[in-house]
This record gives C-alpha cells, structure tokens and sequence, in this order.
C-alpha cells in the first residue's frame, strides 16, 4: 500500500507541474520554481512533513522536496544558532543536492555537446 501511495502522490505533484506547463503556459523554470516555492510554504506551515511521513518518496523525491528542505533546514539552525542558523542551516541541508547538481552537469557537459 505505501508504493500505492508514493505512485498517487509523486505522480500528483507531477501532475500540477505539467499541468502548469501546458495549460497554465508557464516556462519550465517558473514551473520548477513555483513547486520549490510550494515546498517551502507548505513546510513553513507544517504540512509538508506530515505528507512525507504517508508517501514516503512520493513527497522526498519531487522537486517540490527541495523547498521543504530549504526550509526545513533553516528552522532547524535558527533555532539552535539564531539569525545565522538561517543561512547555515540552508546549505547545510541541501548541499549534497546541489553539489551533486553541479557535478553532474560539468560531466554532462563534457560528455555531449551541450547546446547554446
């Protein structure tokens, strides 16, 4: 049942993303960015963890994860380390997936022939 549940709400959160692509015409980076900003503003309020918590990677692997870990992360640090916290806490979260980003891209681009 937990795949079931992942599958219906990963699958739901792509949904709205290619829902915003092709009806509402927005440009793929605004589309990732509006579910990265979704992430971020259900986790503010506590929604966020509770939806990982029932879909597992359903919820983890989205982008919309992405915001829920910025956030998550800098809530985290600011209440041990204050104003600072925020900032540390940011990047202390999410550095593996930006780290993996830009190394991935760089072999990427030496790989294929990238174009533009």
């Amino acid at each position: 049942m937990m795949f079931l549940w992942a599958f219906l709400v990963g699958g739901t959160i792509c949904l709205i993303g290619q829902f915003l692509m092709d009806v509402v015409k927005l440009t793929p980076a605004h589309t990732m960015s509006s579910l990265v900003v979704t992430g971020a503003v259900l986790d503010g309020f506590g929604l966020y963890e509770p939806l990982v918590n029932f879909a597992g990677a359903g919820a983890t692997v989205p982008i919309t994860s992405f915001g829920n870990a910025l956030v998550h992360g800098a809530m985290a640090e600011a209440e041990q380390h204050g104003i600072i916290g925020i900032i540390t806490g940011i990047f202390e979260v999410t550095s593996a997936g930006i780290s993996a980003a830009i190394v991935f891209g760089f072999i990427t681009a030496v790989l294929f022939r990238p174009k533009g």
